[in-house]
């Protein structure tokens, strides 16, 4: 970028612009990086809007609760759009973070964060408009298009999970199974469980690739599958490659798609 990456604000306190302004720039001075440059600030979504219909943004900082629309109706309307900018969500508010990283937000900041945490949430984000602007480049370049199967496999999936106050991004391949739960599902990683608010079938969406359904309850990660084991009704159970050797349950009728998808 021959230029410095160009920034709005949109937050309907004042106190929380300025913070925010503060904050961008004792960051860079800290890190020796390159300033962000704050070149507009709107109280609402509708000023939001009129602002980035005006000129090219390569940030927004986007607030979630403010009168009128809402951050994350801002961030609806920018999906799709050419050249829209990267969307970090700043707000005081943990409880939107699913719904923030449905709309492909790059991160989710929850009030109050230090400069560090914002520099790498900017750094997360301009990092992310850069593959963007390059991957025409990148595929004219290349001799043959990837094939689907290699597309969803190289695709970054990250699933956000709540803990101690904080959004942490869970990366796909950390994820050994899911579990179906009331209300939401359990990831099951190296060494802990953790909660998320999707269901299984939003899960199963997200990840795809080589995540694979084998009951109602569970979608286990195959990069993970140790050992079958038949059990006595005539199905198999799943050992995973974890610590806990944890067992997972095959249903019947997915019995020979799993085997097929293992190569056996």
């Amino acid at each position: 970028m021959s230029r410095p990456p160009r920034a709005l604000i949109v937050d309907d306190e004042a106190p929380a612009r300025q913070e925010l302004r503060y904050l961008l720039e004792e960051a860079a001075a800290a890190e020796g990086a390159e300033p962000v440059q704050v070149v507009g600030e709107a109280t609402n979504g509708e000023e939001a809007l009129v602002l980035l219909d005006s000129l090219d943004y390569d940030l927004v900082f986007l607030d979630i609760r403010m009168p009128g629309l809402t951050g994350l109706q801002v961030a609806e309307q920018l999906r799709g759009k050419p050249h829209a900018p990267q969307v970090i969500f700043t707000t005081a508010y943990s409880d939107h973070a699913v719904e923030a990283f449905d709309l492909a937000a790059v991160d989710y900041l929850v009030k109050p964060f230090d400069a560090a945490r914002l520099q790498r949430a900017v750094e997360r984000a301009l990092a992310a408009g850069a593959g963007r602007d390059e991957a025409p480049a990148r595929a004219g370049d290349s001799t043959r298009d990837p094939a689907p199967a290699e597309q969803e496999t190289d695709r970054l999936v990250r699933i956000p999970v709540q803990k101690d106050g904080r959004t942490v991004l869970v990366e796909g391949d950390a994820i050994v199974y899911a579990a179906a739960a009331r209300g939401y599902s359990s990831l099951k990683l190296a060494n802990e469980k953790v909660l998320v608010s999707f269901s299984l079938s939003e899960l199963e969406r997200r990840l795809k690739g080589h995540f694979f359904r084998v009951h109602r309850s569970y979608l286990v990660n195959l990069r993970y599958v140790r050992e079958l084991v038949p059990d006595f009704r005539g199905t198999m159970v799943l050992v995973m490659n974890d610590r806990q050797r944890s067992r997972v349950e095959v249903s019947r009728r997915h019995a020979r798609e799993l085997r097929r998808r293992l190569g056996l």
